[in-house]
């Protein structure tokens, strides 16, 4: 594979680790946000554990093979995460009617709003943070994000 850094210049580079460091303190952020968010949802709740209840929530209902590959996370782990979702009745996992072996897995109504209470004041806090930005700032912001999270040139205007 060949080296794309070789011929990179150095306002590219120096912008590329501005944006490295920028990610760093977001990350950095959201881990603080997940782990939060999981004590709310139900005290002593693992990060990995809200984030799979998140993804269903979004995605589902989902196979735990389906939700494994969207977290790239450990089968085992999220079976553990998913049985102490449904003991708290946040999910429930019901056949799936297309593939007998497997089950589904699906948020229920209380999973819904302990997930929306969870997030509620980080939610908050991005409004906050981007109340004087413009809608079309918010919405290309998102475009630049999901580009660079599949591997994708932005769409130009």
């Amino acid at each position: 594979m060949a080296d794309v850094t070789s011929d990179v210049t150095d306002d590219r580079r120096v912008a590329v680790q501005a944006l490295e460091s920028s990610f760093s303190e977001l990350m950095t952020v959201f881990r603080r946000f997940v782990s939060e968010a999981a004590e709310r949802v139900s005290p002593g709740m693992l990060p990995a554990t809200f984030k799979a209840l998140s993804v269903v929530s979004r995605f589902g209902p989902l196979t735990l093979s389906a939700l494994a590959e969207r977290l790239a996370a450990d089968k085992g782990f999220l079976s553990r995460s998913i049985t102490e979702l449904e003991e708290l009745g946040l999910v429930t996992r019901t056949p799936d009617p297309n593939d007998g072996r497997s089950r589904l897995i699906a948020v229920t109504e209380v999973g819904h709003r302990r997930l929306a209470d969870a997030r509620a004041p980080h939610e908050s806090r991005l409004f906050e943070a981007i109340a004087d930005w413009s809608i079309d700032d918010i919405r290309h912001l998102s475009t630049l994000l999901h580009a660079l999270a599949v591997g994708e040139v932005p769409a130009r205007d």
